[in-house]
């Protein structure tokens, strides 16, 4: 054991508890070796068990600290990963006397040690962290640190004060369309399932949205689906090779990157159709009045921004920046940084890694639904500054939600559906039957590279454990030919009916797999391939329900008996039943629905006459106030001719509007300069390059293809004059037809260089310094005025002469209310600062109010010809919401009892 008087000084230097570990030996005194995710990959630290192995650990500090750590008396250490160094030293006289050289420790083998032992942990030997899917994040480097420049940071730390979450859900009082969109696997699938079935009962129409191959499953669950495209099969493998953001060499070479990108610009328009698109089923018309989705699917908030209707993330790992801990997907190396603005930083750059591989990828599908494109400094944080509601679905009894996180950002709790009705097949019954309960292994979707390799593996395990398993074939069909005594082989079952027979389960660390097995008590070892695995398997042996997660590529039989033992020792087993006695007091679909409820805009949505309808029209009629109509009650009015489809206006919930933010006049005006010379030059390429395109594509397909006619009347031969002409003409018309589409595109090619250039002078580069000039009082702590959102010409101008008047009274006014502000703070000192502060005020805010007659007015102008000029997402949605009115007015029973009172509140209020 440690030396008595190091281990109160150890206790008093760090009494915290302990972050995400991986276990690099273990002693026979219970004292393990770690290795600190979240400082440094060269960071190990000593924890020690309390009370056997039930993962109750208390925290110790870092070796580099001391430098040295004692053990006296027979010693055995068992390395728990692949190759770690390690250096004996025996006292001897005069000093240390080194026995021999580093020896490399492998797993599986014990080694005794009878003198007193030194650990030193050698760079030499550093521990290599297997591909886990992270990516390691070194802030310390140059490129660490100017992207960290990119994301804002509050140095200050917010205290904000905890709020106990309302209990209860007492609605909304409204029934919508809701779509839900999910990309993933079925365990990310499945946890909606029972979202949508929890909406249902609240009186919401609910459609799930996700890959076609789970169509059946949706659709027997009593929901209704859409297909968006993708298959979920490929996009396993796809993780399973390149389980992080940056993709192997490999896969570039094989073509793997674009296949992906091809395929989320399909998954991206497929969630785009199933938002206005007729149940492919039952051709029942279908427009959403709210979006529900999980961060993969990508295209959440730029539907919701051409719809203007509500968004509510939902989620079942941490995506929002906080202190509290790093991005799941991070491994950070640091050494200068703060810890807590490390964490914070690495949910930015994650985000930033993200929209570097696909925000070209989205750009390009905006334009297809007539959204703008959004700049590359606020497309990877889009959610977090518009203030997005999200919802995590994780326990807060595993983890807590962060004390910084605000109001709009809930943690819930795990979403289960309930039991499924199952009857087993007799095999596996009497599997069940005839012994103790077994081990469940399984990997559910993941596409295993080696399928073989891998079943060779479990089964060496379960042999060298000695018990019984059930191994699940899963998508990469695990197992050999036929089951025997100690292993079944397992096909397609309910894991919600499995896990309750079963004493523990092997598994990859999906959320959805991860919250069955603690819902029911079950320790777990989690065997991580990509993505949140690592942070499920972290979270389950941080409360001793397992031990460390044993990443795919350092599995074996030897480490996997020894974890399955690990699982099954009685205090594992106490830890995991008194979690799920915990869990159980949670209800986290209930919660999750009710924290959807309280983030939606309920005043704004609320149809005029039928206040149970939500708002989707908007009716304007002479001079009078406008009225928020539901599409019930617009079909209603429409079927009896109180009103024309003319005066409809489609009515915006909850408006979206992104802005680029700038820093200053300076970073800002250059920044919209090089972006107008970018687009300049792309559209001058094209004026190349559109032409040989069209030329191209002619000339492949006229390329002459042998194919043999036979035909059973056959007509007179003509004369090989005639069929000269006749072949001529058709040539000569082919190739007009070709060089008329070549022209065109070189033409607009042009007009779109004379139209980047007139945008980027008159609208762009005044905007964008006229941006960066209103938020140079932010640099010194000063809080900058926002104005309405520019969404035309009229409202432009508003805000220009809001701005002019703002930025002249309060800039004259600051050269003498900076400094007496300063001298009341600081005395003397703040009263030098005011003088300094005083007059750059006074400068930018004079300057910003000048420059913004022009360009706030100027960007007005051009969202308006934006507006009339790309109208076909406009139309396409008021065609989607007249034709499911008129489906309402004819077809809904609540229309036909609705529709006398409807005409008479309409008919009163046209006097």
């Amino acid at each position: 054991m440690l030396c008595d008087w190091l281990r109160p000084i150890i206790m008093w230097l760090n009494p915290g508890d302990p972050p995400p570990r991986t276990i690099i030996a273990t002693m026979d005194d219970g004292l393990q070796l770690f290795w600190d995710h979240n400082i440094s990959s060269y960071t190990p630290f000593i924890f020690e068990n309390i009370g056997c192995l039930t993962g109750n650990w208390k925290y110790f500090t870092r070796i580099q600290l001391f430098d040295e750590v004692f053990y006296v008396g027979n010693i055995s250490v068992r390395p728990a990963c692949d190759v770690i160094g390690l250096q004996r030293w025996k006292n001897h006289h005069a000093g240390l006397l080194r026995l021999n050289a580093t020896n490399l420790l492998r797993m599986g083998q014990e080694y005794k040690v009878r003198e007193t032992l030194r650990l030193r942990l050698c760079k030499n030997n550093v521990l290599i962290l297997q591909d886990d899917g992270r990516i390691e994040i070194d802030l310390d480097s140059k490129v660490g640190r100017e992207v960290s420049k990119l994301i804002p940071f509050l140095h200050t730390e917010e205290h904000i004060r905890p709020q106990p979450e309302p209990s209860g859900d007492f609605g909304c009082g409204l029934e919508l369309n809701i779509v839900i969109q999910v990309v993933g696997s079925r365990g990310d699938v499945q946890p909606f399932v029972a979202l949508g079935n929890e909406l249902q009962r609240h009186g919401h129409r609910v459609r799930l949205a996700t890959h076609g191959v789970f169509e059946s499953f949706v659709r027997d669950s009593g929901l209704e689906f859409y297909s968006i495209g993708g298959d979920p099969s490929e996009l396993m493998a796809y993780m399973v090779k390149n389980p992080g953001l940056i993709p192997q060499m490999k896969s570039v070479k094989e073509g793997d990157i674009q296949r992906k990108r091809v395929m989320v610009g399909k998954i991206l328009q497929g969630c785009w159709e199933s938002c206005i698109a007729d149940d492919t089923l039952t051709k029942t018309p279908f427009v959403a009045d709210a979006i529900i989705a999980n961060p993969p699917s990508f295209a959440h908030i730029h539907c919701a921004q051409a719809l203007g209707i509500p968004l509510h993330m939902m989620f079942t790992m941490p995506w929002t920046s906080t202190r509290s801990f790093p991005h799941p997907l991070a491994n950070l190396k640091y050494s200068t940084t703060e810890p807590k603005m490390a964490n914070y930083l690495s949910y930015g750059i994650v985000e930033w890694l993200t929209w570097q591989g696909l925000g070209d990828v989205i750009n390009d599908w905006r334009k297809t639904i007539d959204l703008e494109p959004i700049s590359a400094t606020e497309g990877p944080r889009l959610a977090e500054t518009l203030k997005i509601p999200f919802t995590y679905c994780w326990s807060p009894t595993l983890m807590p939600k962060p004390a910084d996180w605000p109001a709009h950002l809930n943690v819930c709790g795990f979403f289960f559906r309930s039991p499924p009705d199952f009857t087993p097949p007799q095999d596996l019954d009497a599997f069940l039957r005839s012994g103790p309960p077994p081990v469940y292994i399984g990997f559910g979707s993941i596409v295993i590279e080696d399928p073989p390799a891998m079943t060779a593996t479990l089964v060496n395990a379960v042999r060298s454990w000695g018990g019984r398993a059930i191994i699940s074939r899963g998508w990469s069909n695990l197992g050999e030919a036929q089951s025997d005594d100690q292993i079944f082989y397992l096909g397609d079952c309910p894991h919600e009916w499995l896990f309750q027979k079963v004493a523990a389960v092997v598994h990859h660390g999906g959320a959805g797999t991860t919250a069955c097995g603690l819902r029911f008590g079950r320790p777990s070892l989690i065997v991580p391939f990509f993505g949140d695995q690592l942070f499920w398997g972290n979270m389950v042996a941080s409360r001793g329900i397992g031990p460390m997660p044993i990443p795919r590529r350092s599995l074996n039989a030897d480490n996997l008996a020894e974890a399955i033992r690990f699982c099954l020792h009685p205090d594992t087993l106490a830890a995991a039943g008194d979690l799920a006695r915990e869990m159980s007091e949670e209800a986290g679909v209930s919660a999750a629905v009710a924290s959807f409820h309280r983030n939606l805009p309920v005043d704004k949505m609320k149809c005029q006459f039928l206040d149970s309808e939500p708002a989707a029209w908007q009716l304007k009629q002479n001079a009078k106030s406008p009225m928020n109509l539901s599409k019930m009650a617009a079909g209603i009015l429409l079927e009896n001719s109180r009103i024309d489809t003319k005066d409809l206006k489609t009515y915006e919930s909850k408006s979206i509007f992104i802005q680029t933010r700038r820093w200053d006049p300076i970073t800002g005006g250059t920044s919209s300069l090089l972006g107008m010379y970018k687009d300049i030059l792309t559209a001058s390429s094209d004026v190349v390059i559109r032409p040989y395109k069209e030329f191209s594509r002619a000339r492949q397909q006229s390329e002459p293809e042998l194919v043999v006619i036979e035909s059973r009347n056959p007509q007179p031969e003509r004369s090989p004059s005639e069929s000269s002409r006749a072949s001529g003409t058709n040539q000569t018309d082919e190739d007009w037809r070709v060089t008329g589409k070549a022209v065109e595109g070189s033409a607009k090619s042009v007009g779109r260089i004379i139209a980047y250039y007139y945008k980027g002078v008159l609208v762009d580069i005044p905007g964008a310094v006229n941006e960066g000039l209103r938020a140079v009082p932010r640099l010194y702590g000063e809080e900058v005025k926002d104005y309405d959102n520019i969404r035309d010409f009229k409202s432009g101008v508003s805000a220009a002469s809001d701005n002019f008047a703002h930025g002249f009274s309060h800039g004259l006014t600051d050269i003498f209310r900076q400094p007496y502000e300063g001298a009341q703070k600081d005395g003397i000192r703040g009263a030098m600062k005011g003088l300094v502060k005083g007059p750059i005020g006074m400068g930018t805010k004079a300057a910003s109010g000048a420059l913004g007659l022009v360009a706030y007015p100027g960007q007005g102008l051009a969202k308006s010809l934006h507006s009339a000029i790309h109208s076909k997402t406009r139309k396409q949605l008021i065609k989607a919401r007249l034709t499911e009115s008129e489906y309402l007015a004819r077809q809904s029973a609540k229309a036909q009892s609705s529709c006398p009172d409807v005409i008479e509140a309409f008919e009163a209020q046209q006097w």
